[in-house]
């Protein structure tokens, strides 16, 4: 017995030391990152030491001041404005035809889902040609309506699924018991489903708030303004081809472009793991 709660304990200790050594393993490049940032440039380049001989501001300081006609208060600004409604319009705009799916049974119901759940197999490269066309033609270039309008009419399927998934999960009985009180189909949504489903939902705003914050492509090919331009192309506006790049402002100001995403997901962390782990329990 003795024996065996020995080798138990030591097996403990193995898997411990394994993961501590993964996570530090996959969190080493944002630990160089986040040092690096209160190093000077010189010292970036040159330096072999993860820690700085000599910590410095100086790269938040000078990468977060306008050292152009739009700096990164603008570019975060921006971010805030393009990422917000895209997350909030994405929450109702996913539940509701999550819950259609979900819960009524109408003509071309399994067609109809059938291609939307095909469309995850669609390549964001396939689709931003037309996509561009289209808006251009809708006169939506150098505006967010390209980020705000798809969001509204639900257009990630992932997002659907998630919710048609979780929804299936709850039992039928409660919207019978509805129902028999006298609440229509909305009214069951809102004050019975909703309360159930803020795990799924908070977990539809942690990816959508990612995904549009960190988005680069998108947002480059729809937005010619640098006015508008967000963080991800503002850090991209800072390493400069012709000349020496200033490393310590760059990571700096992505240190600081990690932050909002790290708060909320942490923020969220409840819902967010409750949301991915009760997804697709029944079948």
């Amino acid at each position: 017995m003795f024996m065996h709660k020995r080798k138990r304990k030591t097996g403990k200790l193995i898997q411990y030391v394994v993961l501590v050594i993964g996570g530090f393993v996959i969190l080493y490049p944002l630990i160089w990152m986040f040092l690096a940032s209160f190093k000077d440039n010189q010292e970036i380049l040159t330096g072999t030491t993860l820690f700085p001989r000599h910590f410095s501001l100086e790269g938040y300081r000078l990468g977060w001041k306008d050292n152009w006609q739009y700096g990164f208060r603008v570019f975060m600004k921006n971010s805030f404005f393009l990422v917000i409604p895209t997350v909030l319009f994405s929450m109702v705009s996913t539940t509701l035809v999550g819950y259609g799916f979900a819960r009524f049974r109408f003509p071309g119901h399994k067609l109809l889902f059938a291609i939307m759940l095909s469309t995850l197999m669609l390549p964001n490269t396939v689709l931003i040609i037309p996509r561009y066309m289209l808006f251009h033609r809708f006169g939506w270039i150098n505006t967010y309506l390209p980020f705000w309008i798809p969001a509204l009419f639900a257009t990630t399927p992932f997002h659907i699924f998630m919710v048609y998934q979780f929804i299936r999960g709850l039992p039928a009985e409660l919207d019978e018991a509805a129902k028999i009180d006298g609440c229509g189909p909305f009214r069951i949504l809102v004050n019975i489903l909703v309360p159930l489903l803020k795990p799924v939902i908070f977990s539809v705003a942690v990816f959508q708030f990612i995904w549009n914050w960190n988005d680069f492509f998108n947002v480059f090919i729809m937005i010619s303004g640098v006015e508008k331009y967000t963080l991800s192309l503002g850090l991209r506006m800072m390493m400069d081809t012709d000349a020496a790049s200033a490393w310590n402002q760059i990571l700096a100001m992505s240190v600081v472009s990690l932050l909002p995403c790290t708060l909320f997901y942490f923020a969220m962390q409840k819902y967010f793991v409750e949301g991915i782990a009760t997804t697709g329990l029944k079948g």
